[in-house]
């Protein structure tokens, strides 16, 4: 029996069988930024720290996962938080980062007295999957966003996999598209809802239709979102361990196409705005990739992976089905919430301004130092990739302050 196509997703990624709960989890089928290199964790260590700065380092610090994978992204900070308990040398840099401002290396004797952030921060990782075997007990498990967070919520390729409507354009206006569950099959379901016709209208409205708004997709007021966490989904991407898997970053298969195709990105605005409205005080931080208003995919955008590469989305559990994000509708909705501006730039931009830029090591250390050289050498390549923007630096961070100031790494 069809359905649509964000109960098809609902079921295939996050049901009792669903791809996201089950198995071994998506590291085994597509490669994101979190394992493409130690330097993308490393970057986020500075922007704790820099979170931890702005909240005047509370007692305690939450660094929240929202769609955590099998955790691989925590047990990296837990590894790294260490070195900032006053243990330069286990800082987990590997010279990727630079010393900044607030690290152990550069801190008055006044500021080193007090608690370290190994001992103030609390990790916690949101998925719907079982806690993994052999986690650190340093990372809390559940399937909640939590309440009242005080520090740094994180959500790397999770918005794309919450489910969504996808429509299509016909003569008498946009109609759902339904799909057969086992066999990806499509068919031309009913005209769309008032509420889904206003989010595409407003966000992504057809060539010959005038939009309800003219939001300007910087602007922190462009739309509204409900609160509602209904159908949001956990499970984010992880990345592979071989590089020969894809990175989640291509537009949808060829296999299924349809002119003026429609993603109905309103449940991922409602699944963002709720996870902003758990923070009390911090920043949200959103890494995925995605497109604006006035660049919207003709055919959508939808598409599937699995065992490291791109298929067909047929949604019946036993592969990854992804689309890109409006990533400004989903921003707006964010603002709102916080009643704070955002920041929305590439990730080649964000990991630069956190200090890892990708720079070759000077020549000279190949003569004084040939081994240093070629580690330094092969942690430049690692870098490159995650700011490649016809790749992985290509991906768009979505910064959401709540009750804080924007920060030098953070505002840039």
């Amino acid at each position: 029996m069809p359905l649509a196509w964000r109960d098809a997703m609902s079921r295939a990624l996050y049901g009792p069988d669903g791809f996201f709960v089950t198995g071994t989890g998506p590291a085994d089928h597509f490669r994101t930024s979190v394992h493409a290199s130690p330097a993308f964790a490393s970057a986020l260590l500075r922007l704790i720290v820099e979170v931890d700065t702005a909240l005047g380092h509370p007692y305690r610090l939450d660094v929240v996962d929202v769609g955590a994978g099998r955790g691989e992204l925590l047990r990296a900070l837990v590894g790294l938080a260490v070195g900032v308990s006053g243990e330069p040398a286990h800082s987990g840099r590997s010279g990727l980062i630079p010393p900044w401002s607030g690290s152990p290396e550069t801190l008055t004797p006044t500021a080193a007295a007090r608690p370290s952030l190994a001992e103030r921060v609390h990790f916690t990782a949101v998925e719907y999957a079982p806690r993994p075997e052999n986690l650190p007990a340093e990372i809390n498990w559940t399937d909640e966003i939590p309440e009242g967070i005080t520090g740094l919520l994180i959500a790397t390729e999770w918005l794309d996999n919450v489910p969504l409507d996808v429509a299509v354009h016909t003569e008498d206006g946009w109609r759902y598209v339904l799909v057969d569950p086992t066999s990806g099959t499509e068919t031309v379901g009913d005209l769309v809802s008032p509420a889904d016709h206003h989010w595409l209208t407003t966000w992504w409205p057809h060539p010959t239709s005038q939009p309800d708004t003219d939001p300007d997709p910087t602007s922190p007021d462009a739309t509204s979102a409900s609160a509602s966490a209904s159908e949001s989904g956990f499970g984010a991407a992880r990345p592979a361990q071989g590089s020969s898997l894809t990175a989640r970053s291509r537009p949808g298969c060829p296999e299924t196409p349809h002119s003026n195709r429609a993603e109905i990105g309103r449940t991922r605005d409602e699944a963002w705005a709720t996870a902003v409205q758990k923070i009390e005080r911090g920043l949200a931080v959103a890494v995925d990739y995605g497109h604006l208003r006035e660049s919207r995919p003709v055919d959508g955008t939808l598409t599937g992976y699995r065992a490291g590469r791109q298929v067909p989305p047929v949604p019946d559990g036993s592969a990854d089905v992804t689309a890109h994000v409006a990533v400004d509708s989903v921003a707006s909705a964010g603002a709102e919430v916080a009643r704070c501006a955002y920041s929305l730039v590439s990730q080649s931009e964000a990991l630069r301004a956190l200090g890892a830029d990708g720079g070759r090591p000077p020549l000279s250390l190949a003569g004084s130092d040939p081994a240093g050289y070629v580690r330094a050498l092969a942690a430049a390549s690692a870098v490159a990739e995650l700011t490649d923007p016809a790749g992985l630096g290509g991906h768009w961070w979505l910064r959401q302050p709540v009750g804080i100031p924007l920060g030098p790494a953070v505002a840039r």
